[in-house]
C-alpha cells in the first residue's frame, strides 16, 4: 500500500553503507523526507532477490541517472541504497529500500527536486517489483479453493484465455463488436424485422449478463461461505528447468495433479505436511520461507464497499485464473453481479481490492451496462435508417469512426467509476496503486513517446492507465464532486487534448 507520500519538514538522517549495514548519520541541513510502501505477493525467500533485480535491471543500466548503488542491511533486513541525480546536478534524491512485505522506501530529496521526479521514481519502483513478481509467477504453484464447492484447478493464461479476459474486462462493448457481423447477416436475411430481433437479443444479453457471469465463474461467494483460500509455493527455477529437461514435462502441473489427488479428490483440504511431502517426492527442497497461505474474506470486502455506496451486496463469483481482473454486470444495483479473479486476490492487498471493487460498484450505481446498450443501439439504428448510404459506400471507414466514438464515450463511464470509487471508498491513491500493479506492462508501453495518443484512440473502453493514475493521484481524500459523469467527461476530453498537443 502507498502511504500517500507524506512530506515532513525536519532535520532528517542520511543513510550510508559501511560493510554490510547501513549506518545513520545526522544530516547537516533540513530536508523533506518522502516515504511510501510497496506491497508484494512474494514470500520472504525472495526479499533479497527483489532488491538485486531492481539494482541490476533498473539502477545499474542507467548510470547517467543513478549512482552510489549499494546493497546492505537495515535492522537486519536486506536493503538497497542509491542516489538519483537531476540534470546538471541541480538536485539529488538519496533513497533507501528496505526489503519486507511491504517494501519500505525512504526518499530524501536534496535541493529543489521536481515533484514529477519523486512520483516517477515511486512508479518505477512499483513497476520493477511487479516485473520481478511476474517472473516468479512462472515457477509458482498456486492452489485456490472455496470450502464446500467444486475444485477447479487454476489454468495458466493461454492466448485464448487472455482474449476472453479482455472481453470480460471490457464489458459489453467488445461482445457487441463481435456480434456486428452477425447483425449484418441477420439484416440481409430478414430485412427490417431483423432490427427488432437484434435489439431484443442484445437487451436480453444485458439483462442476463449477470446470470451468465455467475454460471461461467468457478465459485460463488456468500455470507455463509465468504472466504477464498489461497496457497502459493515458489518453486526454485533450477528445479523446474531440471524437471523439464529430464522428462519434458511441467513440474508445477505434476505436483498440482498429485496434490489434488491426495487432498481434494478425497474431500480433504491441502495441509503443509501433505504439500511438503509431495514436493519432496519430486526432489524439491522444502523451504518454509517460500510458502504463503491465507484466507481472503471476499464477501466482507464486497460488503464493506457496498455499504459505503449504500447499495445492496451484489452476487459475488470468483474465476480461478491468475490474470488479475474484476468486472460487474447487471441492469442495476439490485440485480448486480461482481466477478473477481484469484489473480486479483493474489496480487493486491485488501484495501486495494476494496478500491477495485468500488470501481465496479461505480458501474452498477451508474447503470453503465444499460447506458452502453442504449448508446450502441442508437448507433445501430442510425446506421440502418440514417447513415445507410454512407455505411454502404465506405463501411470500413464508417465502422472505424462509429466504433471509435462509442469507445471514446465509454471512457467517460470508466473515468466515472474511478471517481465514484475515490469518493465512496475515499482512497484514490490506493486505487492508483492497484492500477499500477494490475497494468504495469501497459503502463511501461504508454511511457514510450507516441504511445500515449494510441491509448486514447484504440478500441478500449478504458482511458490510458497513465491518465487514470495521474487523475487519481491528484485527487484529495476523499474528493467532492457534484456531477461525477460530467466531471469525468471533462477530464477525459482534457486528457485526450493534452495527448494530442504533446
Amino acid at each position: 500500500m502507498v502511504e500517500g507520500r507524506p512530506a515532513i519538514f525536519l532535520v532528517g538522517t542520511r543513510r550510508s553503507l559501511s560493510g554490510n549495514s547501513f549506518r545513520d548519520h545526522t544530516a547537516q541541513q533540513s530536508i523533506e523526507l518522502s516515504s511510501f510502501e510497496v506491497s508484494t505477493e512474494l514470500s520472504p525467500a525472495f526479499y533479497d532477490q527483489i532488491l538485486r533485480f531492481v539494482r541490476e535491471y533498473y539502477l545499474l543500466v542507467r548510470p547517467e541517472v543513478f549512482g552510489e548503488v549499494r546493497l546492505g542491511e537495515i535492522s537486519g533486513a536486506p536493503a538497497l541504497a542509491f542516489s538519483m541525480h537531476g540534470p546538471g546536478g541541480e538536485w539529488r534524491i538519496d533513497a533507501t529500500v528496505q526489503a519486507g512485505d511491504p517494501l519500505r522506501v525512504h526518499l530524501s530529496p536534496v535541493g529543489r527536486v521536481p515533484q514529477e521526479a519523486l512520483e516517477r521514481l515511486e512508479e518505477d519502483l512499483i513497476i520493477e517489483v511487479n516485473r520481478f513478481e511476474e517472473i516468479v509467477r512462472t515457477t509458482t504453484l498456486y492452489i485456490a479453493w472455496v470450502k464446500g464447492q467444486r475444485i477447479v484447478p487454476e489454468r495458466p493464461p493461454s492466448g485464448r484465455r487472455r482474449a476472453a479476459n479482455g472481453s470480460f474486462s471490457g464489458g459489453l462493448l467488445l461482445l457487441q463488436t463481435f456480434l456486428l457481423g452477425v447483425n449484418i447477416v441477420l439484416f440481409v436475411l430478414l430485412g427490417i424485422i431483423a432490427v427488432v430481433a437484434i435489439l431484443g437479443v442484445q437487451l436480453a444479453f444485458v439483462l442476463l449478463a449477470g446470470w451468465i457471469f455467475v454460471r461461467t465463474a468457478d465459485w460463488q461467494i456468500t455470507v455463509d461461505n465468504r472466504n477464498v483460500h489461497l496457497v502459493q509455493y515458489h518453486l526454485p527455477r533450477e528445479a523446474v528447468d531440471a524437471f523439464r529437461k529430464q522428462t519434458g514435462g511441467d513440474l508445477i502441473a505434476q505436483i498440482k495433479k498429485e496434490l489434488y489427488e491426495r487432498t481434494f479428490a478425497r474431500g480433504l483440504e491441502p495441509t503443509r505436511e501433505v504439500a511438503f511431502e509431495v514436493l519432496s517426492r519430486y526432489g524439491v527442497t522444502v523451504d518454509q520461507t517460500r510458502l504463503r497461505d491465507r484466507a481472503i474474506d471476499v464477501y466482507g470486502i464486497v460488503q464493506e464497499a457496498a455499504n459505503k455506496f449504500r447499495l445492496p451486496v451484489p452476487k459475488i463469483a470468483v474465476t480461478n485464473t491468475m490474470i488479475a481482473n474484476a468486472a460487474a454486470s447487471g441492469p442495476g444495483p439490485k440485480h448486480g453481479v461482481m466477478v473477481l479473479t484469484t489473480g486479483l486476490l493474489v496480487q493486491l492487498e485488501r484495501d486495494e481490492i476494496l478500491s477495485v471493487v468500488g470501481h465496479e460498484l461505480g458501474h452498477l450505481e451508474g447503470r453503465d451496462p444499460l447506458l452502453l446498450f442504449g448508446i450502441t443501439s442508437a448507433e445501430f439504428l442510425l446506421r440502418i435508417f440514417v447513415f445507410a448510404p454512407l455505411f454502404l459506400f465506405a463501411p470500413l471507414l464508417y465502422l472505424l469512426v462509429a466504433m471509435g466514438a462509442i469507445y471514446f464515450v465509454a471512457k467517460f463511464f470508466e473515468a466515472r467509476a474511478d471517481l465514484l470509487s475515490a469518493v465512496r471508498i475515499g482512497q484514490p491513491k490506493v486505487l492508483a496503486t492497484a492500477l499500477r500493479k494490475i497494468g504495469f506492462l501497459r503502463l511501461r508501453q504508454e511511457r514510450i513517446p507516441g504511445n500515449r495518443l494510441m491509448g486514447w484512440t484504440r478500441w478500449d473502453p478504458h482511458p490510458p492507465l497513465y491518465f487514470r493514475i495521474d487523475r487519481l493521484e491528484a485527487m484529495p481524500e476523499p474528493p467532492r464532486v457534484n456531477r461525477p459523469l460530467a466531471q469525468s467527461a471533462r477530464d477525459v476530453f482534457r486528457g485526450f487534448a493534452a495527448a494530442v498537443m504533446n
